[in-house]
């Protein structure tokens, strides 16, 4: 009889394993000597999330969720999770803030709150807007925040940002209490001296009731280079109250960006996020929304942007629970040179979830002809009277609309740009807030090559 081969474990198993040993592992110890007077409810919610991706590490291609997005270049990497304080940054901001929100944003540098550059001076009274680090340590938040750290983790990513999370923000929207002001959430990574920092940045936002609040959430990057942001975002919104969120994401070229948001509604309550992805070597980003109470509403739309070896990944859940339910759903990607994107959006009406109304679109705009898109629109209904739509749509540029323009005098480059600008406007002219929207409009016609005054 010959020797029998030796089993070998699958690779992306084995590089997993090598990132918690090596990296993680070190880490998440010394935060716990750093963090030693924490509440015992959250040591012990750090180290069951620990415990949990030491058990499952990353995601891996061979789960249906993560088929089309590799992990594995994550878990090779030596990405060195960042604890302590942060060079300040207060004078190189300005290209990253909002006028609107100039004295109601956060500022986090590699997911470490900045304080000095941090106003919450223009928020109304009642209105809690604070570093989640110092909210786990205040006795009369711990019953909303607990709650988040329960032990239930979607996977590795989710289960890493509970344990390793040293900042963040938590938002409290008193009963009643609206927010003229956007909120905004900024979260800006830079590398020195060739350094590739992790950071996990975790917010928690609780609307009450009949309240409403605008949110901007947004990452970037200060330097070009390679690291890792692992994020999760949980909102609860109560009966009645409302909240407009918005999201960019600009992260550096190389960078990875890997994110989570995860909402909730209650009884004619109201959920809308716009989420823009624009950066990052390999971003990803989870949603999922619950109706979970009759008469809620929620709209999930966005776009993605992305070119050169850009690999872009959308997957949303919107859970419609109870009657009288409504959601939209648009999204929008162009794509071009070797870039890669992902759309996979479910919607799930529950039995009972009478009259539901429910519309979801993906369109998607091929640039060049190595680009390529995977798109999975899903409905699975067990309610019997509902109404439920769904498409998806993979295309170029009109030959006619192009023709059209140039026949006016409009040389091809600037056609071909404004028609493709024309397609993503959609959804950036979704965001109410005139300096986001004019950030974005600028960024988007800079990453196409032309100007409004072209």
């Amino acid at each position: 009889m010959g020797n029998l081969p030796l089993a070998r474990p699958p690779q992306d198993k084995m590089v997993a394993e090598i990132a918690h040993t090596n990296v993680y592992d070190a880490a998440f110890r010394e935060l716990l000597r750093q963090q030693s007077g924490a509440p015992a409810w959250l040591r012990r919610a750090r180290e069951d999330a620990f415990a949990e991706f030491d058990r499952v590490g990353f995601p891996t291609v061979r789960e249906e969720e993560w088929k089309y997005t590799s992990t594995a270049p994550i878990a090779r990497a030596a990405f060195t999770p960042s604890f302590g304080p942060t060079r300040s940054l207060n004078g190189e901001l300005r290209s990253f803030t909002f006028e609107e929100a100039r004295d109601s944003r956060l500022v986090f540098v590699n997911g470490v709150f900045q304080r000095e550059s941090s106003s919450v001076s223009g928020l109304p009274a009642g209105v809690v807007v604070v570093n989640l680090a110092e909210a786990v340590t205040q006795p009369e938040y711990e019953s909303q925040l607990s709650s988040h750290f329960d032990g239930s983790h979607d996977n590795g990513f989710t289960a890493l940002n509970a344990a390793l999370f040293v900042s963040g923000a938590f938002l409290l929207i008193p009963r009643g209490v609206e927010v003229t002001v956007p909120i905004h959430l900024l979260f800006i990574s830079e590398t020195t001296n060739g350094d590739t920092p992790a950071s996990f940045p975790r917010v928690h936002i609780l609307a009450e009731e009949n309240s409403s609040a605008t949110i901007v959430e947004s990452y970037a990057g200060m330097t070009e280079g390679r690291y890792l942001t692992n994020a999760v975002i949980d909102v609860d919104v109560k009966p009645g109250a409302r909240i407009n969120h918005y999201r960019i994401q600009r992260e550096s070229a190389d960078a990875f960006h890997i994110a989570t948001t995860k909402a909730k509604t209650g009884r004619d309550s109201a959920y809308e996020i716009t989420s823009i992805n624009l950066g990052g070597l390999l971003a990803r980003h989870g949603i999922e929304v619950k109706l979970d109470d009759e008469g809620s509403h929620c709209a999930v739309d966005g776009l993605y942007l992305i070119g050169a070896e850009q690999h872009s990944d959308t997957h949303s859940l919107i859970d419609h629970r109870h009657p009288h339910g409504t959601s939209r759903q648009l999204y929008k990607g162009v794509l071009d040179g070797k870039s890669r994107a992902v759309f996979n959006g479910k919607v799930f009406v529950r039995h009972g979830a009478q009259q539901t109304d429910a519309q979801q679109t993906n369109k998607n705009l091929l640039l060049s002809d190595e680009a390529r898109v995977d798109t999975k629109p899903q409905l699975e209904i067990f309610a019997d009277d509902v109404k439920c739509a769904h498409g998806a749509a993979v295309g170029q540029l009109s030959e006619d609309e192009l023709f059209y323009l140039e026949s006016r005098g409009i040389n091809p480059a600037l056609a071909r740009n404004m028609l493709t600008y024309g397609f993503a406007e959609e959804v950036i002219e979704r965001i109410k807030i005139d300096s986001v929207r004019a950030e974005l409009n600028r960024f988007v016609l800079n990453r196409l090559g032309t100007s409004l005054d072209d």
